[in-house]
């Protein structure tokens, strides 16, 4: 089965401009639009997509209007649905026209039909597994090394946007598309404060963003698992549990790493459960904290204010206390490793 939807090689040299990753997963993109029609569809229809900003402090939010993503901005995630309904993850369950690639011969790098940006790829592992990033953040780190030309790679957990928390995977967008990956020249500098140097390691908390996170900047990868580590001892420590953090995550590489961690208070705001005109429904994930807020619904779309933008983040983002708690408490840890 999982041979069967390995792209040939063939095909995918005709589409593939060389022999990296990233120029694969192009030249996936570019097969499938032309031979799968739900794809070439919905790619399409992105020209039609609308798009506001608004401007903050030295950064901006940008908001979406996206019909496309109601399926996933109103997924149900509760134990229950996700036991009564197949898993679109698994390869058995494909489309009939979905191609993948075989990516180090444990994930499928798969074009995702239901697009947020005009090049948009799920990557699923071969296995039914959770999803679950202690032990597979190094997995991440290699494919934002491996799509870095072109790509950023993002993480959603299980509780906060993942809408397969049953099966493990990654996403992978166009590189520079969401806001704060243009903004971080600026954020780092202005609005972050440096929790560890090392020789090869960064680390930085960052706040007065509308979203508190922090950032690993790394040449090493083995540096970059340590030090991601202690932030989740930190933060488990400090909410006193064992279970993974709520959290999203986004992976930047050009000639070294930068991940952008983001714990979360809650999945979704108040604003997405009442009924009424004051609903709005937003579903926060790594794209919206990384800038780029998604409304399926119009009306959402062109009623939502900068206050309501506002208030989805600080409702949905760990409180400062919070934040600057895990701060001290991986400061402590970073340092007794390092000692």
């Amino acid at each position: 089965m999982h041979k069967f939807r390995i792209i040939d090689e063939q095909i995918i040299s005709r589409y593939s401009s060389g022999n990296s990753v990233a120029e694969r997963v192009k030249g996936l993109l570019a097969q499938q639009k032309e031979n799968w029609e739900l794809a070439k569809s919905n790619y399409s229809y992105l020209k039609n997509v609308r798009k506001k900003y608004f401007e903050f402090d030295q950064f901006r939010i940008a908001v979406q209007f996206n019909p496309g993503r109601m399926i996933s901005s109103s997924a149900k995630v509760d134990t229950k649905s996700i036991e009564e309904r197949t898993c679109f993850l698994c390869v058995e369950n494909l489309p009939h026209e979905q191609r993948a690639l075989n990516y180090n011969d444990e994930y499928l790098i798969l074009v995702n039909p239901f697009p947020i940006f005009d090049e948009h790829f799920a990557i699923p592992t071969f296995i039914h597994q959770p999803q679950e990033i202690i032990d597979n953040f190094s997995s991440m780190l290699e494919l934002g090394k491996d799509l870095g030309k072109y790509y950023s790679v993002f993480y959603n957990g299980p509780k906060c946007g993942a809408s397969a928390p049953d099966h493990l995977h990654f996403q992978a967008c166009t590189k520079n598309i969401m806001p704060i990956e243009n903004e971080l020249g600026r954020i780092i500098p202005n609005k972050a404060k440096v929790l560890y140097e090392g020789a090869n390691t960064s680390v930085y908390a960052s706040k007065n963003y509308l979203r508190n996170f922090f950032v690993i900047e790394a040449d090493d990868k083995r540096s970059a698992i340590s030090q991601f580590n202690h932030l989740q001892n930190a933060i488990k420590e400090v909410l006193d549990t064992s279970e993974e953090p709520m959290m999203n995550i986004i992976v930047l590489y050009e000639t070294s790493w930068k991940i952008l961690v983001f714990f979360r208070e809650k999945h979704r705001p108040s604003q997405y459960f009442i009924d009424g005109y004051d609903r709005i429904l937003i579903s926060p994930a790594a794209v919206d904290f990384g800038g780029l807020l998604i409304t399926p619904r119009e009306e959402d779309f062109n009623k939502i204010t900068k206050d309501d933008i506002k208030n989805i983040f600080d409702q949905t983002s760990i409180s400062e206390t919070v934040f600057n708690n895990i701060g001290d408490k991986y400061s402590n840890i970073a340092r007794s490793k390092k000692a």
